[in-house]
């Protein structure tokens, strides 16, 4: 698993694998799933963290 954060948009970015993501899925306005092609999490996106998220702790 890797984490990152993007200071400039506050936006995190959690990758589980390294597999080709075949389709991404609102899950709502700031949040984003990234599957494969046989439907396993690949990736979770979350826009406007600092607001969404009790992230600080890991940046």
């Amino acid at each position: 698993m890797k984490v990152k954060y993007f200071h400039d948009t506050a936006t995190a970015l959690i990758e589980f694998s390294t597999r080709a993501v075949a389709e991404t899925k609102e899950i709502n306005e700031n949040i984003y799933i990234d599957l494969d092609a046989t439907g396993n999490l690949v990736a979770i996106t979350i826009e406007h963290a600092d607001l969404h998220a009790n992230l600080p702790d890991l940046f």
